[in-house]
């Protein structure tokens, strides 16, 4: 089969793109562009309804789904990920540019996006919430609920069949984790190994136990690194921590030990660093949508098995000045509002008002993060003036003038260019990029091809 960087591969999906972008095609810097996977792609084609009635089929948009699988397909000849593209008019008659954009290892990738996703500005640096560690809580328990011996002895009369763990099998996985597993959990394990070959049905052990159990062997911690959260998304985000919390707000913890599985996606785990309203061996579950924090499910094991109790509990409110803030015409209506010296991120989206300045918030000591929609501030140098700054997502006329005027923050560990969709070409956008990631002495953005094809 043609490879991924034979135009032969791309020409069906050419065809598609000129038919239904022609206009665009043909102006002047005019380009389209899209992202392919091997899981999903996102590209500008019109999507066609089915018919009245009926429910959506592939054939509906089959020539999309073949000009694309042919891309696929040599995707993973190359044992690649995903590529992006964009498509220019050439300058022969009839004829289009196409650009192939390889993955950089100074970039995040985008989200369904050909535009470069987040710029890794220095080696291994990772967002705030994912550096954070569990507090100590020295004085945290176990729950008075907690009874080893009522649950394992509700297990073994609820599930009689059940075919339990050794203790060669339990001391294995405790040497895997590296922990020791917390008492409730290894007597849950005693009872119930977890293998599916255990059982003919698999919803027995689910309604006994409230939540699809792990064979032993698939038990795992949940510590910062088992939840993928990249930096445009980790830099937003703040770790809550109050004496209201039960569960501690984080991206993951060493005292996460995942055991089971909701049934859609979301963890269930055991916590031993609970927060300071918490208790040791309590149960929670890490939602797999959010980046950050896990709710509580039930004060023990013994509460969430033997007594049913899986709805947590009421958490106290404490109003406090917040950590993430959002200034725009829905939330906060000024920088004025938003500083105090907690403030960890700032977000200046759309406003009806003036430009504002960041003179506010320029002494602040833990603002690491600032996000500004385009034309939202007065004066884009004064950035340079905020020296904390870990994570800075500017539109492309922005980082021009910080770029021209030699006031890009020197500290900063990531970068976003927030680029239009359709409007901004990633080739230019590219450009740009390559110039910040040179100013931090990391290799350009360099993967790209240029083949031609017919636009028909």
């Amino acid at each position: 089969m043609p490879s991924l960087h034979d135009v032969a591969t791309w020409q069906p999906l050419l065809r598609l793109l000129h038919a239904a972008h022609a206009d665009t095609l043909s102006a002047p810097g005019g380009h389209v562009a899209g992202q392919i996977g091997t899981g999903g792609w996102s590209v500008p084609l019109p999507y066609r309804p089915p018919q009245p009635g009926r429910a959506a089929l592939i054939s509906d948009n089959q020539e999309e789904f073949d000009a694309i699988g042919l891309i696929v397909e040599a995707l993973k000849e190359e044992g690649s990920d995903g590529i992006s593209f964009v498509v220019e008019a050439a300058s022969a008659p009839g004829r289009v540019r196409l650009h192939l954009i390889e993955p950089s290892p100074s970039v995040e990738p985008g989200v369904a996006t050909a535009h470069p996703g987040t710029l890794l500005l220095a080696d291994g640096a990772l967002p705030e919430p994912v550096r954070r560690l569990p507090e100590p809580v020295p004085d945290a328990a176990p729950a008075l609920s907690a009874d080893v011996d009522l649950l394992r002895r509700t297990l073994r009369e609820r599930l009689p069949d059940a075919v339990g763990a050794s203790e060669e099998e339990l001391a294995a996985a405790e040497a895997r984790l590296g922990v020791t597993l917390p008492p409730e959990l290894r007597a849950l394990y005693e009872v119930v190994r977890g293998r599916y070959e255990d059982w003919d049905d698999f919803r027995e052990p689910y309604d006994v136990i409230g939540c699809d159990l792990f064979p032993l062997s698939e038990v795992y911690v949940a510590d910062a690194a088992s939840r993928q959260v990249l930096w445009q998304f980790g830099a937003m985000d703040a770790v809550e921590a109050g004496p209201e919390h039960a569960v501690q707000q984080l991206v993951g913890s060493p005292g996460w030990i995942v055991f089971g599985d909701n049934g859609g996606g979301d963890r269930i785990a055991v916590d031993l660093t609970p927060g300071p309203d918490g208790h040791v061996g309590q149960v929670i579950i890490i939602g797999h949508e959010g980046n950050i924090g896990a709710g509580l499910v039930a004060d023990s094991l013994t509460d969430m098995v033997v007594h049913r109790h899986v709805d947590g509990r009421p958490v106290r409110k404490v109003e406090r000045p917040p950590l993430v803030a959002y200034v725009n015409r829905a939330s906060l209506p000024s920088v004025e509002a938003a500083a105090h010296p907690g403030l960890e991120v700032l977000s200046i989206g759309v406003r009806e008002k003036e430009p504002v300045s960041l003179a506010p918030v320029f002494d602040l000591p833990r603002l690491r993060t600032l996000s500004v929609y385009s034309g939202t501030l007065a004066d884009p140098c004064e950035i340079a003036r905020l020296p904390r700054l870990e994570y800075l997502e500017l539109p492309p006329a922005e980082w021009r003038v910080l770029l021209d005027a030699g006031a890009v923050p020197k500290g900063l560990l990531a970068a976003g260019i927030d680029a239009h969709r359709q409007r901004d070409n990633p080739l230019h956008i590219i450009a740009l990029a390559n110039e910040i990631l040179t100013l931090y002495g990391r290799p350009p953005i360099t993967g790209i091809t240029v083949l031609e094809g017919a636009a028909s």
